[in-house]
């Protein structure tokens, strides 16, 4: 069982999220379709209605220990016909004792932030609320890689060669996954959160099941994979090492390998962010002899791109006939201390439409999560409300799913 230090069990005051059901594109692994006409409302009506955040927030870590907190915003400016994305400084202070290595934030309009660094702590955070909830001491090795499947849980990755995966109820780990002979550098969970596969320093790719905390899958990669990711749709993944890319199906057969010009450091599948100081935009065609290309470069960084993470938004509303609906935002870290905000409704657009410098701290990660209403922070101190607590009940029902009826079961699956 995990170790927590001044963990606070009680369930805090919430309030609906500002967001707008907006109908998109549907998504495919060729190209990140960023956005949505008026008139294709009507063709779709079929469609499921998509809730997405009308703000966002981004989170950055550093190797000088501070972390950083912005809220992001988008407006219409309708002098130049065109929307303002804007960031706004939240907070900034030292979050570890060494080196921040990774940041998560909850989907879906959650509160939990974690961060995981050298010091082998997972640092658990109220964005809500802005304050630190206790530390997570189950690793005994640098936090690698963290991500939250759900609002619910949080799955980690460690040098110790382990994944743990937390209930974020409670913060009881509700699996401990072995495998990896050595540190294990990335993981990534399917859309479907039900597998998720991991690459180590023993050039082996695993798949595990998340549903009965086991490993499914394992090959020998050959070399050493830093980061793995998953596509859009869950139907194929990359798996990068130093400045190579190896595309995937999903029963792990080898479709293409993508040799990038420079050294990669950072992979959202299509979007990689390397030594150059760009991030590159690929399209990868279904077709294994068909080779990969780049469509897109974004600039502006003067150093390493280290981080880059995505999150659909939905755009104020706008007179325009043919006004968009919502968009892909892109979020970018940089070893020359910038944070960058792209906008992806137009896949050309190579400069960013905001930016903030931190002067010279040295980035390592980043996440960008869905901003709150504005509302929220009126009732962030009042009483909590009846609607708040059933959501954070609705949470905690997927315990079953995710079998917790083994909280502490460890499951080696090192043969």
């Amino acid at each position: 069982m995990a170790t927590v230090t001044s963990i606070k069990r009680a369930r805090l005051a919430s309030s609906p999220k500002e967001k707008k059901k907006v109908k998109t594109v549907p998504q495919n692994d060729h190209y990140p379709a960023s956005t949505t006409k008026g008139k294709q409302k009507a063709t779709e009506s079929t469609k499921p209605d998509i809730t997405l955040p009308t703000s966002f927030k981004i989170i950055a870590g550093s190797y000088e220990k501070l972390l950083y907190g912005f809220d992001g915003f988008v407006s219409l400016d309708k002098a130049n016909n065109s929307y303002k994305f804007e960031l706004q400084p939240i907070f900034v202070f030292p979050a570890h004792v060494s080196c921040i290595k990774a940041v998560a934030a909850s989907p879906n309009g959650g509160k939990w932030l974690a961060t995981g660094s050298a010091d082998e702590v997972i640092k658990v955070w109220d964005l809500r609320r802005k304050k630190e909830i206790g530390g997570l001491m189950h690793h005994e090795g640098s936090i690698t890689q963290l991500q939250f499947p759900s609002r619910s849980h949080l799955l980690s990755a460690s040098e110790d060669g382990t994944l743990c995966l937390f209930r974020a109820r409670d913060w009881v780990v509700l699996r401990a996954l072995k495998g990896h002979k050595g540190r294990v550098n990335s993981i990534a969970v399917h859309p479907s959160n039900k597998v998720a596969l991991s690459v180590g320093k023993d050039n082996t790719l695993r798949m595990w099941d998340l549903m009965r905390g086991k490993g499914s899958a394992s090959t020998k990669l050959g070399k050493e994979g830093e980061v793995v990711r998953w596509s859009m749709t869950g139907s194929s993944f990359v798996v990068q090492s130093q400045n190579t890319i190896d595309v995937f199906t999903v029963d792990m057969v080898l479709r293409h390998t993508i040799t990038h010009p420079s050294r990669i450091h950072s992979i959202r599948y299509l979007l990689v962010g390397a030594e150059d100081k760009k991030l590159s935009v690929y399209d990868i065609p279904d077709n294994p002899e068909k080779v990969p290309t780049i469509i897109a470069e974004m600039t502006g960084h003067s150093n390493r791109v280290k981080a880059v993470e995505i999150l659909p938004l939905a755009l104020p509303r706008s007179t325009k006939a043919d006004a968009l609906l919502s968009t892909i935002i892109l979020c970018t870290v940089s070893s020359d201390g910038k944070i960058h905000v792209y906008d992806l409704a137009d896949v050309l657009q190579i400069s960013p439409v905001a930016e903030y410098d931190t002067k010279g701290t040295r980035l390592t990660c980043v996440t960008i999560a869905d901003g709150e209403a504005p509302e929220h922070a009126k009732s962030v101190n009042g009483k909590r409300k009846r609607g708040d607590e059933d959501s954070e009940i609705e949470d905690g029902d997927e315990d079953e799913t995710w079998g917790a009826r083994e909280q502490e079961g460890e499951h080696d699956e090192s043969g």
